[in-house]
């Protein structure tokens, strides 16, 4: 006869699902808020990912992406970019739909721990680093000089034909 512990038998629950900004409202108020609706569901969409994961695959190493958008968007210039993300890669657009108009460089957090940072035109490494911060630094330098990029929606979202 086999004999199972308590711990065994009882399954640890799943974090519940967050709450994410409404995006159509969001919409409604302009690219602004859009934008800033997006960094706040990104990353509650990675928190909770990352949470889940740790219940699922305790002790597994997860990529970097949460203090990777934290680092990210403590920073006023990229904070007004659309951030998007496409297999744990960060990247940032002056554009809130499809096509994006990506801006400066990307982000790629390693399962070593560390992030690599690539330029978007010529697509090349830029540098590896071994902290989230660092790799902002970097993307940050990557930012076109000149006037900041301007934030564009497509007629959908302006409510425009």
């Amino acid at each position: 006869m086999e004999t199972r512990s308590e711990t065994s038998d009882q399954q640890v629950p799943l974090p519940p699902r967050p709450v994410l900004p409404d995006m159509t409202a969001a919409r409604v108020r302009g690219p602004a808020d859009v934008v800033e609706a997006h960094w706040q569901s990104l990353r509650l969409s990675w928190q909770w990912r990352h949470a889940v994961h740790q219940v699922r695959s305790p002790g597994r190493r997860y990529p970097g992406i949460v203090p990777l958008l934290e680092a990210a968007a403590a920073q006023p210039q990229l904070r007004r970019l659309y951030p998007f993300t496409s297999h744990f890669i960060l990247l940032f657009s002056s554009s809130t739909s499809y096509p994006w108009n990506a801006q400066a460089g990307s982000i790629e957090p390693l399962r070593n721990g560390r992030f690599r940072v690539r330029r978007r035109g010529p697509f090349t490494v830029v540098g590896e680093v071994a902290t989230a911060e660092e790799a902002v630094a970097l993307v940050l330098e990557l930012l076109p000089t000149g006037p900041e990029p301007v934030i564009t929606a497509d007629a959908d979202e302006t409510g425009i034909p």
